[in-house]
């Protein structure tokens, strides 16, 4: 065990206040100060490269990113030799428009590093993408897909969004893996199958020479399960859903709009 921490924090809903953008500058202060002591932060999050850069700009990260629930893993700005970035087959976007109705989806998006396609905009929130308006170039065609994309986002109007995650990894024979975000919305993303936040923080682990007792873990949502499960310490947010609870060593009593996490690692780690 190193007395240095791996330190993984979720965005939405643990590190970003509600309004998904904001980060305090008391937070902001005491990631620096934790980074000062030789503990890493890394971010691990659902979102998308392009929708999570500019806070691990805000942050003065130099760690790796994690991004697509595990789908992706680089250090922005750099050409790094141990990054990875896992695609889906196209023609499974494809297949679940064909399910489109059986599986009550308003939309589907094929999301890569720095773009994203969707087959619909009528129920679409244009702020979920991170942009203001959809434009034409948005709109979802066969010959745009000339790429495998890193994930397929999903919005649902099944009641219970976590029974549907598990039909569709059945329908796909257990061909993805299927984890829910977004809160009460009926957000499902769609990665390749074995990929999580854990399965990219074990590669973080190893490359550093760390065990899984070195890993701190902060989450609210179903995608951050694994990643609690496998950290030596898995803290839930105060405002954490049951789902994860149940996965957690400990839940803190902050919520993100109470700073949580920076709460939590001053108190251990400084």
């Amino acid at each position: 065990m190193s007395n240095k921490k791996l330190i993984a924090i979720d965005l939405d809903g643990t590190t970003l206040q509600s309004d998904g953008v904001t980060i305090s500058d008391y937070t902001k202060n005491i990631f620096q100060s934790v980074r000062k002591e030789g503990h890493q932060i890394v971010i691990a999050t659902g979102r998308p490269y392009r929708m999570a850069i500019q806070i691990y700009n805000d942050l003065n990260l130099e760690t790796p990113m994690i991004n697509f629930n595990g789908a992706m893993t680089t250090v922005p700005g750099k050409n790094w030799e141990h990054a990875v970035s896992k695609h889906i087959n196209r023609s499974l976007v494809f297949d679940l428009i064909k399910k489109q109705q059986a599986f009550k989806l308003d939309f589907l998006a094929a999301e890569f590093r720095r773009k994203f396609f969707i087959n619909s905009f009528e129920h679409a929130s244009p702020s979920l993408f991170g942009i203001s308006n959809f434009e034409p170039y948005h709109q979802m065609r066969m010959e745009k897909l000339d790429d495998d994309p890193n994930a397929i986002l999903l919005q649902t109007r099944f009641t219970d969004k976590l029974q549907l995650a598990n039909h569709i990894d059945d329908y796909f024979s257990s061909q993805v893996s299927v984890s829910a975000w977004g809160g009460q919305n009926g957000i499902l993303e769609v990665v390749p199958k074995g990929v999580s936040k854990a399965s990219a923080l074990k590669h973080l682990l190893k490359l550093n020479g760390q065990d899984t007792s070195d890993l701190i873990a902060f989450g609210d949502e179903h995608n951050d399960i694994e990643m609690l499960k496998l950290a030596g310490t898995g803290y839930a947010m105060k405002n954490a859903s049951d789902t994860l609870l149940a996965h957690a060593d400990k839940q803190i009593v902050y919520s993100n709009d109470e700073d949580g996490v920076a709460r939590t690692l001053e108190s251990l780690l400084l």
